[in-house]
């Protein structure tokens, strides 16, 4: 049953990319949207099996067939479920079928004439992820890690003719490579140090360790395996590729931010919960980028101007949450993050791509305003993705985010406590600017003015077209929008906390993914450990739910205070905005231009390698040394060819002079000597 689970999407893959082109647009996409249904539904059927099982062996494994067999070296082609990946599937497969379903209407609506190959890409996105959160062991999974940063390729430069779109693509390959490069390293220094590659197995043989008291192997290992995720979850300083990605088609924004990609670095941490438990120095190293990331993403989404952009700006700073979460020991709390975000991330950008397609591809926020009522669906549904991500008290957002701000307190960073709360700020800040900007106030012009109504100035009315004539109208369109905007209101009461009367059954479903096993069968059983997340009991518990009760109330206060300071600076009064960043032209030059960083990597990164390659390895190696070495050795040949080829005079006397002379000077040396 568990191969079936990403085998499904892979047909639909090879039917699309095989005979797509004979198929009709319906057919195409309803196939795509077939396959990913049948592996939610198997997804479902396999979870359900999980949890007829007793709490403490919930897992089923199955050995596909062996793949790699080399003496001591043992790589099966194995699977595994357990509490961690039936999330995962579900999330995936969930997620997945609903964006599946969305981009039916959404690039028929944009004319494409690769609609196979656009959903052909789809699947294989998700079959690859499936099998990457189902994989037992580093072989299996690092499959499907390579392969969802090849579909992520394939489809943010999907349009490839556009310059633009084809140097995203390759932007998000290269920077990927650098720490896929680490974890292959991690990967094999696990390896030599455990002797397997098999996650159970690596957890089972650190059990009974403590953690390193100082930087060692287990601690390398931790970090390299940090750095593959960092590339993946685009955390600093690796975060570069995301934003960029934004040049593929929306949903495909959608099902990397939300589903696939960027959520597999944070999988690979809780994976691994054990590997980095005994790690504490790269614990803090992974709390800390979170939190870098998290903040810094924050401010640079306060000041973009193009919608997918600060939505992209928006993830990078969401992971950093994860990060610290996983950095500070609470991987239940990281999870259950990567799950509610999916939810409202997934809404925030279809429900723009419903605004995009409105106004006939713009996606500058300067020149959008006033589409409440022409969208109202969009309106809605990105409101409230937008209050779930700003932490709301009552929606998803508001228990996994809190969750995660209590456990970094209680782990006793304080400091990442506070900026993360800080970071919650610029969350509600930039998140409400993208709501009145773009659904409230006067319609803008394209000078950047105020137009007296819709379609006037250099904005675009609603298209009405045929293809456009009631934007979020489709039933392909409405019905993902309404039922992602019902998970980001209701997906975060599976994690109610004991303040609030909960029994946060998130955390207690999840506990067992995060600790060691007795054995790797289906049967496997706790080693005894307690869970990583678990509250202390009694009058502890108590205390520990009167400071989550506090935290909850600053983070509330926080958050509603940068809703607060939206309304002010981008409905009631615009013109604070640009007078701010007129009083403080640096800093908001600074974040318009993403602290410069990819200036920084193209002077001391690209620009250094393409010197080199040009002047040094291309004029120097390669034209001066090699092509010189084998040019010198042609023309030595056709010199001395040229020499030897004047003795071929064809006279027979000639010959027989060389004949006579040859005979005397063999003579000659002989009775020389």
């Amino acid at each position: 049953m568990l191969i079936s689970i990403p085998l499904l999407p892979f047909a639909g893959f090879l039917v699309n990319a095989a005979f797509g082109r004979r198929l009709s647009k319906a057919w195409s996409g309803g196939l795509a949207c077939l396959a990913a249904l049948a592996s939610l539904a198997v997804s479902l059927a396999a979870v359900r099996s999980m949890m007829a099982r007793p709490g403490d062996g919930r897992a089923i494994q199955q050995t596909v067939f062996t793949w790699i067999g080399s003496g001591d070296f043992q790589a099966p082609f194995a699977l595994r479920l357990d509490p961690l990946a039936a999330l995962m599937i579900l999330v995936v497969t969930g997620v997945g079928f609903l964006i599946h379903v969305y981009s039916t209407s959404y690039m028929q609506a944009e004319g494409d004439s690769e609609y196979a190959r656009y959903f052909s890409y789809l699947n294989l996105f998700t079959a690859f992820m499936l099998l990457l959160v189902l994989a037992a062991n580093f072989v299996v999974m690092f499959v499907g890690w390579e392969g969802v940063g090849l579909c992520s390729y394939l489809l943010i430069g999907f349009w490839y003719a556009k310059r633009a779109a084809a140097d995203a693509g390759r932007k998000a390959f290269i920077v990927n490579r650098v720490g896929d490069a680490a974890f292959i390293l991690g990967m094999l220094l696990a390896f030599v140090r455990f002797g397997t590659l098999d996650f159970q197995q690596i957890a089972r043989t650190l059990a009974p360790l403590g953690p390193d008291s100082s930087f060692g192997t287990v601690s390398l290992i931790a970090l390299l395996l940090f750095a593959g995720a960092a590339g993946k979850s685009a955390q600093i300083p690796l975060h570069v590729w995301l934003p960029d990605a934004m040049e593929g088609p929306t949903p495909v924004s959608a099902l990397i931010h939300a589903a696939t990609m960027v959520t597999a670095g944070v999988y690979v941490i809780g994976r691994n919960a054990v590997l980095f438990s005994h790690a504490p120095d790269v614990l803090f190293v992974v709390a800390l980028t979170g939190t870098v990331t998290a903040f810094v993403a924050g401010t640079i989404g306060l000041v973009q101007n193009d919608i997918k952009r600060v939505l992209a700006y928006s993830t990078i700073s969401q992971l950093g949450y994860m990060f610290l979460a996983m950095g500070s020991g609470a991987f239940a709390a990281g999870i259950f993050h990567l799950y509610t975000h999916a939810f409202f991330k997934a809404l925030l950008f279809l429900a723009s791509g419903v605004v995009i397609h409105a106004l006939s591809g713009e996606q500058d926020l300067r020149r959008m305003g006033g589409l409440r009522r022409d969208l109202p669906l969009a309106y809605w549904t990105f409101l409230a993705g937008a209050l779930a991500i700003s932490g709301v008290p009552g929606l998803a957002g508001f228990f996994s985010k809190d969750e995660i701000l209590f456990r970094t307190y209680a782990a006793g960073h304080v400091w990442l406590w506070a900026a993360a709360t800080v970071t919650s700020l610029l969350t509600a800040a930039y998140m409400f600017r993208l709501v009145f900007l773009v659904f409230h106030g006067p319609r803008a012009t394209a000078d950047g003015g105020e137009a007296a109504g819709p379609g006037h100035g250099g904005t675009p009315a609603p298209d009405d077209g045929p293809n456009r004539r009631r934007p979020g109208g489709s039933a392909a369109i409405a019905v993902p929008l309404v039922l992602l905007a019902v998970g980001s209101v209701t997906a975060g009461y599976v994690g109610v906390p004991d303040a609030l009367g909960g029994a946060n059954r998130i955390e207690r479903f999840l506990a067992p993914s995060f600790v060691a096993h007795a054995t790797s069968s289906s049967d496997d059983r706790p080693d005894g450990t307690a869970a990583i997340d678990r509250m202390p009991p009694g009058e502890a518990q108590e205390a520990t739910a009167g400071l989550e009760m506090a935290l909850m109330v600053v983070a509330t206060t926080v958050a509603l205070s940068g809703i607060g300071a939206a309304v002010f600076l981008f409905l009631v009064r615009r013109e604070a905005a640009a007078a701010l960043a007129r009083r403080y032209p640096g800093l908001h030059r600074l974040l318009l231009n993403k602290y410069y960083v990819d200036e920084i990597y193209d002077l001391a990164v690209v620009e250094p390698v393409a010197i080199i390659s040009k002047n040094v390895l291309w004029r120097g190696v390669e034209v001066g040394l090699i092509d010189r070495a084998v040019n010198g050795v042609g023309t030595a040949v056709t010199g001395g060819g040229s020499v030897l080829r004047r003795l071929q005079t064809g006279s027979v006397r000639a010959y027989a002079v060389w004949l006579l002379a040859g005979v005397v000077a063999i003579v000659g040396y002989f009775a020389w000597r």
